[in-house]
This record gives structure tokens, C-alpha cells and sequence, in this order.
């Protein structure tokens, strides 16, 4: 299923003929993937770009996952509407209770491949996808479908996370093997993991000629957040769907996957324990 991912440069044109495949989601929806998805809001993952909403506006929200910035998204656009599409169909179930659970009823969800949406051109005010372009075979045309399907003067936002450029205190020698198994799993499976650092540059190579571009973090210090992401990955390593690329690719055994699991929980329980996650943001206005 999946494709080596290309350098920018390399990238297909916009107008170049649809890849046969996209990258394959490295985490998949284990548990202890959702344990983190669940968790993400509009306030703590599209601040950058909540300011700029209006409340008629329509939205389509790529790669939505369980539906909790969806749902979010909805509730600032009251008179408004917003789509969610993910290329996973059962995770789409999870979006809808979020949603119903919420009352909200200008929200609907639908399976869709970014790289080929089903929207005519010129259909949302905004088009929003978070955590999807290190993900996709092919994030420059990714971005120009998003284009695409968005009004002129709308936006385009995107965020992303920076692996290589993640953080953290102490340094648990095991968290390094971590990163690099990490990168190179979600390479092997076709997607980009630093993808952060380069959104300004697919995103210029996707036709936008006006792109603002900013930085958020995650951080994780106190007891109950180090206990919370130390378990969440500890799990996630042993457990989920790239634990399973890891083996398969023959990236990792299981006994080293164990020992990153354990970096995790040592990680967890030092009273300093800090780590941040970096993320690169665009509005990218069409």
C-alpha cells in the first residue's frame, strides 16, 4: 500500500496525473491512538485559526478522525455548516455520536480521500486538516485539491507536528530510539513526519502566493500529563496498528518495541519530566 514519499522538489505538479496510492496512516485507531485524538479541541489545535471564522461560514474538515475539533468547529459557525471526511469509515461513527452528543445539528461526516475530494469547486469558506499532510502520499497535491474546493478569498489551514523537532527533559536514552523508529516507520509507510517545517513549502508549490505561517505546541509536564502521553505512547507502541508496521517492516522487534514502551513509563514518572510537541500552521488564503 504504500509509496516512498518524494522531496518537494520532487513532488508532482498539481495538474499532474492522480497518485494510485496515498501513504498509509501510520497509527491507526488503536485505543491508544484515540486516547489522544479524543483529547484535541478547537482551543488546543486550530487556535490559529478560530480568530478568522465567521458565523455563516461552511467548513470542511479533513481527516476528522473521532470528530472532536469538528465538532468544536461547528459550534463557531452556528449559522453555518461543517463537513468532516476521514478516509476511515468507522471512525466516522465515533464523529457522529461526538457530534450528536453535542446537540449539533450543522455538522455531517462523510469518507473522502484528500487527494480526490467529492466537492465542486469553490464549496467551503474554509478547508481545515489537522495532523493529515505528514500522513498523505502526496501532500503538495493534497493541498492544491483543498485549494481546489475552496471559495476565492476563503482559507486553507493546516497544522502539522515536527517530529525531529520534539522535545523533551530528561533524556531518557530509550526515547531516542523512539524518535528514529518512529521516523522511519512512518517514512517506510509512505508519509512525511517532519512535515511541520514544510508546510510554507508544499503550500507555495500547491498555487497559494498568500500563506501566514506560525507555530503551536504541545506540553506536558505535570503528573497527570507525563502519566497521561508516557501511557498513551507506551501503549501505542506495543499495542496499535504501527506497532505493527514496526515488526512487519521489520523496523523494530518486539523486544525493542517493549524497551521503547518502558523509555515511556520511566519518562512518566520523573517529578521534571517536560516534553513539547512542535507544530507548524499555515492560513493559506486562496
Amino acid at each position: 500500500m504504500s509509496q516512498p514519499q518524494q522531496s518537494p522538489a520532487e513532488a508532482p505538479s498539481p495538474t499532474s496525473p492522480a497518485p494510485a496510492e496515498t501513504a498509509v496512516y501510520t497509527h491507526g485507531h488503536h485505543e491508544s491512538v484515540l486516547r489522544s485524538h479524543t483529547w484535541r479541541t478547537a482551543a488546543n489545535s486550530a487556535a490559529y485559526l478560530v480568530g478568522s471564522l465567521q458565523p455563516h461560514w461552511r467548513i470542511l474538515d479533513v481527516g476528522c478522525g473521532p470528530g472532536t475539533i469538528t465538532a468544536d468547529l461547528a459550534a463557531l459557525v452556528p449559522e453555518g455548516h461543517v463537513t468532516g471526511v476521514d478516509r476511515a469509515p468507522g471512525i466516522l461513527e465515533q464523529a457522529r455520536a461526538t457530534a450528536a452528543g453535542r446537540g449539533l445539528d450543522n455538522v455531517t461526516f462523510a469518507v473522502a480521500d484528500v487527494h480526490a475530494l467529492d466537492h465542486p469547486d469553490d464549496s467551503f469558506d474554509v478547508v481545515h486538516a489537522h495532523q493529515v499532510l505528514q500522513h498523505v502520499g502526496d501532500p503538495v497535491r493534497a493541498l492544491a485539491e483543498m485549494r481546489r474546493v475552496c471559495r476565492p478569498g476563503g482559507i486553507v489551514a493546516v497544522r502539522d507536528s515536527d517530529y525531529e523537532a520534539m522535545t523533551w527533559y530528561p533524556r531518557v536514552p530509550g526515547l531516542d530510539d523512539w524518535l528514529d523508529l518512529y521516523r522511519r516507520v512512518a517514512r517506510a509507510n509512505g508519509g512525511e513526519p517532519d512535515a511541520g517545517r514544510r508546510l510554507k513549502s508544499w503550500a507555495l508549490q500547491a498555487g497559494f502566493t498568500d500563506v501566514t505561517c506560525t507555530a503551536g505546541t504541545w506540553c506536558y509536564s505535570t503528573p497527570e500529563e507525563r502519566a497521561w502521553w508516557s501511557e498513551l505512547w507506551a501503549d501505542r507502541t506495543v499495542a496499535s496498528e504501527y506497532a505493527a508496521r514496526a515488526t512487519e517492516g521489520g523496523h523494530a522487534d518486539t523486544e525493542r518495541l517493549a524497551a521503547v514502551a518502558a523509555a515511556w513509563r520511566e519518562w512518566g514518572l520523573a517529578e521534571d519530566g517536560w516534553f513539547t510537541v512542535l507544530h507548524g500552521e499555515a492560513l493559506c488564503r486562496v
